[in-house]
């Protein structure tokens, strides 16, 4: 069925906006913190399934794969052994959103891992990785997310399926509710992803779920007056760019619809879900076009839970 109501996601800035607000005055614990995360999910049409969950404790396969490929492995070596593995700094403090996110009953990560193509790390591993598992390196002294004199590290806690991608927090920022979380793009550089971990997780289904939930037109054959016009039309969201395989993607919103930019090396320098059909055609109309022949129905209609 149709959503009974339009959502304008030209305004989800504002939204956004809000968000951080109350996520600065009242962070600890603030259930604030993750409404829009709850709200943005219900609009796209994700409900928890109610089925097995991963747990945030759950070991990590792969992890344990590659540890056991080692010419010198030993029983004791695997993750979640008596032993306590290298890349894990037990004196950091794990920041208390990534616990609350875990928790939240409606973590759609946590219930449908398969719609985001990531691996969670938990605990968090640090970077450089002194095992050798870990790919990316720490920060340079002279970067702008910590000072020259404090800790260089980086604690991941999210990678890309292949690894080609890392996401974690400074671990001089460790300490913090809610730190920002970097990303690892050419050359194992790291740059700011998002504003905090809250919001990074909000991003993370921004990306993945309206292209499962949505009604899409992938790489329309637009003029470059109708792209300035979509430029026009949708506004930003207040997200940063998404940096993921070469991919360098901002969201651009407008009435039930979310576009997907890409200035950067994807595979798709534009993507468009709607959620509804209807709105994928009137936004087509705006720009002078018809997407009649072009936009596929929601992957979720062919899908089990």
């Amino acid at each position: 069925m149709p959503p009974a109501t339009e959502t304008d996601y030209g305004r989800f800035a504002n939204r956004l906006k809000t968000a951080r607000h109350v996520a600065a005055t009242a962070p600890a614990g603030s259930a604030a913190r993750w409404e829009l995360l709850r709200a943005f999910q219900e609009e796209w049409g994700y409900e928890p399934t109610g089925g097995e969950r991963r747990e945030r404790e759950e070991p990590d396969a792969h992890k344990e794969y590659v540890t056991g490929l080692r010419p010198d492995a030993t029983p004791g070596d695997e993750p979640g052994a008596e032993s306590e593995p290298d890349d894990v700094d037990r004196r950091l403090p794990i920041p208390p959103a990534l616990n609350e996110w875990w928790d939240l009953p409606f973590n759609s990560f946590a219930d449908r891992r398969r719609l985001y193509w990531t691996n969670p790390v938990r605990p968090p591993t640090i970077r450089p990785d002194p095992t050798g598992y870990g790919v990316a390196d720490g920060l340079p002294r002279d970067n702008p997310f910590t000072g020259p004199d404090e800790d260089p590290r980086v604690c991941v806690l999210m990678t890309e399926d292949q690894f080609c991608n890392e996401w974690g927090y400074p671990a001089a920022r460790a300490h913090l509710t809610d730190p920002p979380v970097l990303v690892t793009v050419e050359d194992g550089e790291w740059t700011l992803q998002s504003h905090s971990v809250s919001e990074f997780f909000l991003h993370l289904a921004a990306v993945r779920l309206p292209a499962h939930y949505g009604w899409t037109v992938e790489d329309p054959d637009l003029s470059p007056e109708a792209m300035t016009r979509l430029r026009e039309l949708l506004r930003p969201t207040g997200l940063l760019p998404w940096r993921e395989l070469g991919a360098h993607t901002e969201i651009l919103g407008g009435p039930d619809v979310l576009a997907y930019h890409d200035t950067g090396y994807g595979d798709t320098e534009l993507a468009v879900h709607g959620r509804t059909e209807a709105a994928l055609h009137h936004l087509a109309a705006a720009l002078g076009t018809d997407w009649s022949n072009e936009i596929t129905e929601p992957l979720a209609h062919d899908s089990k839970p």
